[in-house]
């Protein structure tokens, strides 16, 4: 298995290694070019090349740099550079491809930063990366290819792939206390009218596929694309929470340690709101918070769980911009910022990132930065000193 070094980053005068100085909150956006639609449906880039980088922004709203892009690292364009997650020590940032089956790494306390490529054998269209409880292990979700490709966290080296039961693995949670791990089946990576219905439910002790949880109460195939997972922290019992992206639903999944089996159940419409493709999951420590983005029209949507793990009550659905994908948070959650593109599809990829106060629950700010280049921010995270996991 073969890690190659294809870069370095080169980053002087900024206060990335000892903490944040003045006002300034740091976030790191990876980019593409905005595709041009034309009337016969070609896809075209228009007369520029087509770009793709790393930007690292100042996404302070009190911040005289706000909005400027304080470095700019180029990609392959050819890879269509996905997401960008943390570990859950954020000493390492990792970074899927959609067209190139390799996984980047960066190593965050090492300055200037270094970006490692590490193979991900047969996996094509990687969407989402997730950690095992204790830091030791990752997953990588493979949605062409239908698996999950399993690595060592401290050597980033591929120790095992499992071959999901639903087809188009995306999203991926995993709670080692009841030793289990559910992987959402999405959509086809090269027909998106081709839509899964449920989870794959993985035993992480041994990697072995245990079966399937269906989440719709619609005749079979429903088509209704769970996209994302994630559980409750510190919840009892244990629970997860579902994002169908097509039918436009949450859905809980509670664990019954009887039978060792998780019952599933609709908790939410964001349809009968009129809001449609609910997308990214977040929580706050206390498991009593919980923040979805819904990407058409674009919201960021938060809820009170503090009257049951089932009973999720709406309190705001705050406007942010066609597409709204995914939230990074502060550690002392002031502010969500909320990045708006969603795989550059039309009308889901605004291209602005929202700036969301969340002690008024207001919008406070807008950056059009990559917006106004014609460029579309992919995911956003804040550099560590700031950024929150947000139970990620």
């Amino acid at each position: 298995m073969s890690i190659k070094r294809i870069f370095i980053f080169l980053i002087a005068g900024l206060s990335l290694t000892t903490g944040p100085v003045g006002a300034e909150i740091l976030a790191m956006v990876n980019y593409e070019s905005k595709r041009l639609e034309t009337p016969k449906g070609v896809t075209l880039f228009g007369m520029k090349a087509r770009r793709e980088g790393i930007a690292i922004m100042d996404v302070d709203p009190k911040s005289p740099r706000f909005g400027k892009i304080l470095v700019d690292i180029p990609l392959n364009p050819e890879w269509e550079a996905h997401h960008i997650f943390y570990d859950k020590s954020m000493r390492k940032a990792y970074v899927v491809f959609l067209r190139n089956s390799q996984l980047g790494v960066i190593e965050m306390d090492q300055f200037p930063y270094r970006m490692d490529l590490v193979d991900l054998p047969q996996c094509a269209f990687a969407e989402d990366i997730s950690f095992s409880d204790d830091n030791q292990t990752w997953y990588v979700t493979c949605m062409d290819g239908d698996k999950v490709v399993v690595g060592d966290a401290a050597t980033d080296r591929v120790t095992a792939t499992i071959k999901t039961a639903a087809p188009y693995p995306h999203g991926f949670a995993i709670n080692n206390r009841i030793d289990r791990a559910l992987a959402t089946s999405t959509i086809n990576a090269t027909d998106m009218s081709k839509a899964g219905e449920a989870l794959t439910v993985i035993q992480p002790s041994t990697n072995e596929v245990l079966g399937t949880v269906k989440v719709s109460d619609k005749e079979s195939p429903s088509g209704v694309a769970p996209v994302e997972v994630l559980f409750v922290p510190a919840s009892e019992p244990a629970t997860a929470y579902v994002a169908n992206m097509y039918g436009g639903t949450l859905w809980a999944l509670t664990w019954r340690a009887q039978s060792k089996t998780f019952e599933p159940r609709p908790v939410f419409d964001f349809g009968e709101r009129g809001f449609n493709v609910p997308l990214e999951i977040y929580f706050n420590d206390k498991g009593d918070r919980l923040f979805v983005t819904t990407a058409k029209p674009g919201h960021l949507h938060i809820f009170d769980l503090s009257e049951g793990l089932l009973q999720p009550k709406l309190l705001h659905s705050i406007p942010a911009a066609e597409g709204a994908h995914h939230v990074a948070f502060t550690k002392d959650w002031r502010y969500a910022f909320v990045q708006n593109s969603l795989l550059n599809l039309e009308g889901m990829r605004d291209g602005e990132i929202t700036v969301v106060d969340l002690t008024s629950q207001e919008v406070v700010a807008r950056i059009d930065t990559l917006k106004k280049q014609d460029l579309l921010p992919n995911s956003i995270v804040l550099l560590p000193q700031w950024n929150h996991l947000a139970g990620h």
